[in-house]
């Protein structure tokens, strides 16, 4: 009959086992890779009380790279989240003639997925430990147990290996050999600490996977257009200047402003993509460069049109020079008519660049012009057609209302494309956030008409985002690049006009993240100097008031 383990015996594995089950759960729970590093190797000493060890992981080109390395005697802590990194080169697994390297016993445990348990370092003749006792000689340590575990993921393949040195006796200094009793426990560990590894891994790897796929959606939109390159590039990473000011804020409205991990990587997803329904609108909308611009630049039609007329001109004088006329006579007014035709085609090709205002009387000669008539084929016809006329009395910009429309559109379909997503819990909120920027603080804004209430803190920090970056953007073929001190007027009295966030805009200048972004992206010479104060006027009533 087998005799039962003494009460001493079976109360020190009992505790080996529960400290076993408290690391599994820990380590299915740690989302921080170094953290995890840190808790499996020292978890492992932990269980056999050795004095040192070191954690390998296997690199891609078949190595074991040194991350996390300890030792109690030597006061040793290198890698993980030490802040030392250990600069002890790669151990290969292969010799440079294609032949496995087993004189190391990490690189044969790598290679052999078995475990390895040496009594003594220096009385083996199985491995090389030459590297071992040089470092002993240099720093008076004694390294003689050595307990070499693989860390096999569910497809049986080593990703790591664990290498402890000197079991020691419990509360003493005296090294002793790895029990065997405790071998499979550490086994059971280092399968546990290699699937918490694997998740870790296969959960980077979707996330790198996503990361790579927002930012090809946003180089796309940018791509798209010529005139917008940069922008879904630019307003992520306002967005996430003014957050962080807001995160450091410990007094006012933002004192409490925090965000997790989780959440920053939300905004950052939200941010990546809150432009991502650009690429349904089309081109010749999007990169609309002039008033009369469609598939090409319809004032080239214009022009030929007025060459007809100028040709009219020119027949009408040499008819009446022919029927007996006064030359001189007639010299002057062709010469008067074709400088009226030259000024008003110039008008019109101006007109058609578009600009921030058109004034009533540019309206009127517009129309003006549009009145005269020549013969074409036959059939006359005037100057410009309705369409032609509409497009060149836009106000402001060059898109006319029916091209705002497709332009605003946009951001419904965003809205459509980001809420079709089976987004995890932790980014619900993305199409939420990426879908706001262009609502407004009193509910005037697109597409849902939100008011200030009805939308987060960071989608309210992404609309003022996209405005000072449209604002400030220097690659707009409409517009010459707004000064700083411009833009944040212009913000100014969106403030007023409860267009945007009244709070974060005081935050986004007394916090200088304004200046900080125009540092990064703006010319040289679209940088002068703001009067916060006077720009903010009285401070920012908050929501409650």
């Amino acid at each position: 009959m087998d005799r039962l383990p003494e009460p001493a015996a079976r109360s020190s594995e009992s505790d080996a086992l529960r400290r076993l089950i408290d690391l599994g759960i820990a380590l299915s729970a740690e989302r921080n890779h170094d953290r995890l590093l840190e808790q499996i190797l020292l978890g492992a000493k932990e269980l056999t009380n050795a004095d040192g060890g070191t954690l390998y992981l296997r690199t891609d080109d078949d190595r074991l790279a040194f991350e996390i390395l300890r030792n109690d005697t030597l006061g040793v802590a290198m890698g993980g989240t030490t802040g030392k990194p250990i600069t002890f080169p790669p151990l290969k697994l292969y010799r440079d003639d294609g032949q496995p390297n087993h004189n190391n016993v990490a690189t044969y445990v790598a290679l052999s997925a078995q475990t390895i348990n040496i009594v003594d370092a220096y009385d083996t003749a199985n491995f090389d430990f030459s590297g071992t006792k040089a470092f002993d000689e240099k720093t008076g340590y004694r390294s003689k147990s050595f307990l070499t575990l693989p860390l096999k993921n569910h497809e049986n393949e080593v990703v790591g290996v664990i290498q402890l040195i000197n079991a020691r006796v419990p509360g003493e200094a005296t090294v002793i050999p790895f029990s065997e009793s405790i071998v499979p426990l550490v086994e059971a560990l280092a399968s546990q600490a290699a699937m918490a590894l694997e998740n870790q891994r296969l959960i980077q790897d979707q996330r790198n996977l996503f990361d790579a796929f927002i930012k090809m959606m946003a180089s796309a939109v940018d791509a798209k257009s010529p005139y917008t390159g940069g922008h879904c590039q630019r307003v992520p990473v306002l967005t996430e200047m003014l957050a962080e000011a807001a995160c450091q804020e410990t007094t006012g409205p933002f004192a409490d402003f925090k965000l997790t991990e989780d959440e920053w990587y939300e905004l950052q997803v939200a941010g990546g993509l809150h432009d991502v329904g650009k690429v349904t609108t089309p081109v010749h909308i999007m990169d609309k460069s002039t008033k009369l611009e469609k598939i090409c630049d319809r004032i080239d039609q214009i022009r030929t049109r007025f060459e007809v007329l100028k040709r009219d001109v020119e027949l009408a004088y040499w008819q009446a020079v022919a029927g007996g006329a006064d030359a001189e006579a007639e010299q002057e007014k062709r010469d008067k008519e074709l400088a009226a035709l030259d000024e008003d085609f110039t008008f019109l090709a101006t007109s058609n660049v578009g600009g921030e205002f058109m004034a009533d009387a540019h309206i009127e000669r517009v129309s003006r012009i549009a009145k005269r008539r020549f013969s074409e084929s036959g059939e006359e016809q005037t100057v410009l057609s309705e369409d032609e006329v509409m497009n060149l009395c836009i106000r402001r910009g060059t898109l006319n209302d029916a091209d705002r429309k497709i332009i605003n559109d946009h951001i419904i379909v965003t809205i459509q494309m980001l809420e079709s997503l089976p987004f995890p819990k932790m980014l619900k909120r993305v199409p939420q956030i990426a879908g706001g920027h262009h609502e407004k603080m009193d509910g005037t804004g697109y597409p849902k008409g939100l008011k200030r209430e009805d939308m987060s803190v960071t989608a309210r920090m992404m609309g003022i985002a996209d405005i000072f970056e449209a604002l400030t953007a220097a690659d707009r073929p409409y517009k010459a690049p707004k000064t700083l001190s411009d833009s944040i007027k212009i913000m100014g009295f969106m403030k007023k006009d409860q267009h945007i966030d009244a709070e974060l805009f005081e935050l986004f200048l007394r916090s200088g993240v304004y200046r900080q972004y125009a540092e990064r992206f703006l010319l040289p010479e679209q940088i002068d100097e703001i009067d916060v104060e006077k720009v903010l006027g009285a401070p920012a009533k908050t929501a409650a008031e």
